[in-house]
């Protein structure tokens, strides 16, 4: 088993998720052809304020622990991806950026936290190591979903193709689940 499995899956959504903010808000201003959004102000805000959520998870992770933290937000970004075809379809323009905002915070909010599981169970010689590839694998990984919604955003016109982004919190939930004491890779190097 690939131990940063949970890392890779949260990379998965994350990147794509920002990459089509400013799709998404224009497609729902297109589609409800009352609504005029400010998109380059909204999509800077709905991605800043990961930032917030990054800093309230890790007041989260002292209290509860980071990988039940972690877990949480996982499974609240999962779900965003599930159900953002319905929100989408809401005619209520505050309910679509209340729920930009919220999923924007739970994509992120778990980021810092993976990192940290990868770092606690790296051997400490190999710590640096471990981070520079798990986030190598993650960028890569980030470029197939980017990818993959391009390609299906020319070949529908559906919201249900954002329900794809949560392909990679489900695998993470599950790699999170499947053991109790998360292990780094083994690298040996000669």
């Amino acid at each position: 088993m690939f131990p940063s499995r949970y890392y890779l899956g949260h990379m998965w959504e994350l990147y794509a998720f920002w990459a089509f903010v400013p799709t998404m808000l224009k497609k729902y201003s297109t589609q409800h052809h009352q609504v005029v959004f400010n998109i380059p102000i909204l999509s800077f805000s709905i991605i800043a304020i990961g930032g917030l959520a990054c800093v309230i998870g890790a007041y989260l992770a002292q209290a509860a622990g980071t990988k039940r933290t972690a877990f949480i937000a996982l499974l609240l970004s999962s779900g965003c991806c599930l159900i953002s075809p319905f929100i989408f379809a809401s005619a209520s323009e505050s309910l679509f950026i209340g729920f930009l905002v919220f999923w924007g915070m739970v994509v992120i909010a778990d980021s810092p936290l993976l990192s940290t599981l990868v770092a606690q169970n790296a051997p400490a010689d190999m710590k640096g190591t471990a981070l520079t590839i798990v986030n190598c694998l993650g960028f890569s990984v980030t470029i197939i979903s980017i990818q993959l919604i391009t390609g299906m955003i020319a070949f529908t016109d559906s919201n249900a193709i954002y329900k794809l982004l949560a392909i990679g919190p489900i695998l993470g939930l599950i790699a999170l689940k499947e053991k109790n004491k998360i292990t780094a890779p083994q690298i040996v190097i000669n």
